[in-house]
């Protein structure tokens, strides 16, 4: 079974999710390959994709004049898995607010079943690592680095938690979308795209 997983290469942390994805395949030895998705015909083939960290009001608004959006929407709800960090988390959320401004204008996928607050941590918190339990990840705490983080303040419908730190929510899935508020492409630790790669072996 060769599985092609995408990472949308449009801006931000899109280099780091390829490496991770490669580790993940070698690791689980698995068939396949990573490719960067920056046009609609390179979305087409792939069995999930990765909406990385980096400015989400940016990755939205060339992703909408790409005609990737609409694209992206319709895979998903067709059952196409997606996982999203950091501003992918921001870009997945049916509403998303600013902890500065209020809400957002942005452009938005607005798939999954939660709130989002962006830049929720302010800027005395800027970037930090902490040892985040994430239960379906094993006993092992996972080394969680935020920046710049958002945060989900509410999740409805079929949205499951996966992480709480300090009581805020960081790691949501609903059926075939997972989002995490942190950047597990930062750290060696592998299991949280292992995760997602068995969720895109279910639906192949």
């Amino acid at each position: 079974m060769t599985l092609k997983i995408g990472v949308l290469g449009v801006q931000g942390a899109v280099s780091e999710h390829v490496e991770a994805l490669n580790d993940t395949l070698k690791m689980m030895n698995l068939e396949g390959s990573v490719v960067i998705v920056k046009n609609l015909s390179q979305l087409e083939n792939v069995h999930g994709l990765v909406i990385p960290g980096g400015e989400s009001t940016t990755i939205g608004r060339v992703a909408k004049e790409k005609g990737l959006m609409d694209k992206i929407i319709r895979k998903a709800e067709e059952g196409l898995p997606v996982l999203g960090t950091c501003a992918g988390l921001v870009l997945l959320a049916k509403e998303v607010y600013d902890a500065k401004i209020g809400v957002t204008k942005q452009p938005l996928l607005g798939l999954m079943n939660i709130k989002v607050i962006r830049n929720a941590f302010g800027r005395q918190r800027e970037s930090f690592e902490v040892d985040l339990e994430i239960p379906v990840l094993g006993e092992k705490p996972f080394p969680a680095v935020f920046i710049r983080a958002p945060i989900v303040e509410k999740v409805w419908g079929e949205t499951k938690i996966l992480a709480k730190y300090e009581n805020k929510i960081v790691a949501v899935q609903e059926k075939n979308l997972l989002a995490a508020a942190f950047h597990p492409e930062l750290v060696d630790d592998r299991r949280f795209h292992q995760y997602f790669v068995r969720i895109v072996l279910s639906k192949k």
